[in-house]
């Protein structure tokens, strides 16, 4: 069990330091193509939205897979 929440931890760490780095790309892609008009920024900015959702569903999935175990 101690290894179970040791593993939930460790997603957890990965997870947030994606979705924080998706955070830090998705802003000024964001900012940069629609407010500034720089359409190229928006295939980062999409990008960092795919990694970010990516990330959580990957963590949910992991632990639901534990979870019948």
């Amino acid at each position: 069990m101690n290894d179970l929440v040791q593993q939930g931890q460790r997603r957890v760490k990965i997870m947030g330091l994606i979705v924080a780095v998706a955070a830090i790309v998705a802003v000024p892609s964001a900012i940069g193509a629609f407010a500034y008009g720089h359409h190229w920024l928006a295939v980062p900015f999409g990008a960092s939205l795919v990694a970010g959702f990516g990330a959580q569903i990957w963590f949910i999935a992991g632990l639901r897979a534990k979870k019948g175990v």
